[in-house]
């Protein structure tokens, strides 16, 4: 049988185009491998939403069981000209804050240079120096070089990290001066004098009496108690408590409150009713029923998501016994027909004013699983650890994907020795069909030739 390279060549039909059509036939079969693949690869990603949901929902219900939190205190200030904040080591109280003034760094300017290309210190001068003088009656030597200019002068201080100041010029309309300011502030870190030496000659390079601002202590008084600070920021006065004075502040009283940080707690308790709601929002679109499978959600029926739910639901509802708050709804917090929870802030704001040890005997108990946010903190952790609901499905799913990707890859091979065999046999009647149509063409010139001489007879 002669040798056919192209399907239908011999046979003059279209067996090329048959073939193509059995093969998009079988690979028919692998539509439904392909499915299953995407649903599953669609439930790994929707449990990886679900496990996000479920550690916000976690991280907010760790900070209610925090003791911490309801101990944690915070600063109020009334007035204008002070801020303040609290550490652990600060109590409640009630303090009235006068303050006579702030405190401000010390400077001195030098009498003027009329030209600042003037040489200042001579250029023969021996170890040339400035020498500050502080408040506290301290002096600072500072190296000057040789021939320097006031602006070199300048630099010179800038750059000495131990100088206790620091160095400007400012242009008074005539002449040019030199001004240090204190790096600190405080009386005693403040400039008192300065002198030169090494001057060249004729040069007066002074400091200037007249333009001498004192450094100074922050006075006011706490509750009647005189309290001195070098500095604006005064802490220790109140322990535990850091007061943090404007310039603004001086000549001002101002009340300061230091209570238990209710903000802070409602915060946290509002967190865990979003972080809740977020949640059964996210479960929702992923059980999400449409009676379509393409808008369907991706864990329509799935039973791990029934039992997450099932298990915090009931550990929303169930009491919480030895306190005088047992139930959610005391707080104003309530579970909604359709699974969310709402808040109802004055309610809690009552319960956080009124009975503020309820409160944490309820969320934090006396032990780390006592109370509610305990008992949703095991449940959770149960839920999302390493061989937890969440992590346990997942695992499920990546195996049936790992399954069906071995089943697609042998049903492709299955189909490819199926069309491999329909091409050998479409080549076997393609030749058989070659053979025939020559034998036929064949026979026919036979019988064209019989019938010619039997006409000619």
């Amino acid at each position: 049988m002669a040798s056919i390279s192209s399907l239908g060549v011999g046979s003059g039909l279209d067996l090329s185009g048959l073939l193509e059509q059995l093969r998009a036939a079988e690979r028919e079969k692998l539509q439904p491998i392909t499915e299953q693949k995407t649903q599953e690869k669609g439930k790994i990603s929707a449990y990886g939403r679900l496990q996000s949901g479920l550690n916000k929902f976690q991280d907010a219900v760790a900070k209610l069981n925090d003791g911490g939190l309801y101990q944690s205190l915070s600063a109020s200030v009334q007035g204008e000209g002070m801020t303040a904040t609290t550490s652990e080591e600060a109590s409640p109280g009630r303090y009235e804050v006068a303050v006579t003034h702030t405190a401000r760094a010390g400077s001195l300017a030098s009498t003027g240079v009329a030209d600042l290309e003037t040489t200042q210190i001579a250029a023969d001068a021996i170890d040339p120096k400035l020498t500050v003088t502080f408040g506290d009656d301290t002096t600072k030597d500072i190296a000057l070089t040789p021939g320097a200019t006031l602006e070199e002068i300048r630099d010179a201080v800038n750059a000495d990290a131990e100088a206790g100041v620091n160095a400007s010029i400012i242009f008074d309309g005539t002449d040019h001066r030199l001004v240090l300011s204190s790096r600190e502030s405080g009386a005693d870190a403040g400039v008192k004098d300065m002198a030169f030496s090494g001057l060249e000659g004729g040069v007066t390079l002074a400091g200037d009496p007249d333009t001498h601002q004192e450094g100074r202590d922050a006075l006011l008084e706490i509750n009647g108690i005189e309290i001195t600070s070098t500095t604006n920021t005064v802490e220790g006065a109140i322990q535990g408590v850091t007061l943090t004075l404007d310039p603004s502040a001086s000549g001002e009283t101002m009340s300061l409150v230091v209570e238990r940080d209710r903000e802070s707690v409602k915060e946290a308790v509002t967190a865990f009713v979003d972080a809740y709601n977020e949640m059964k929002s996210t479960v929702g679109r992923m059980t999400n029923v449409t009676g379509d499978a393409e808008t369907a959600g991706e864990l329509v029926g799935d039973r791990t998501v029934r039992n997450i739910e099932s298990q915090l639901s009931r550990n929303l509802v169930d009491t919480v016994a030895g306190g005088d708050i047992t139930m959610l709804s005391q707080l104003g917090i309530s579970l909604q027909v359709d699974g969310r929870l709402e808040l109802d802030s004055s309610k809690l704001d009552e319960v956080m004013a009124d009975n503020p040890q309820a409160l944490v005997d309820f969320f934090a108990g006396n032990s780390e699983e006592a109370g509610m946010a305990g008992r949703l903190e095991g449940s959770l952790g149960r839920m999302l650890g390493d061989d937890g609901r969440i992590q346990s499905a997942i695992s499920s799913s990546e195996t049936q994907v790992s399954s069906l990707e071995r089943r697609y890859d042998r049903t492709e091979q299955s189909i490819e020795r199926t069309i491999d065999r329909y091409r050998k046999q479409f080549s076997q009647l393609d030749g058989m069909i070659a053979q025939m149509n020559s034998l036929s063409s064949y026979l026919g010139q036979q019988l064209t030739m019989l019938n010619s001489q039997y006409t000619q007879n």
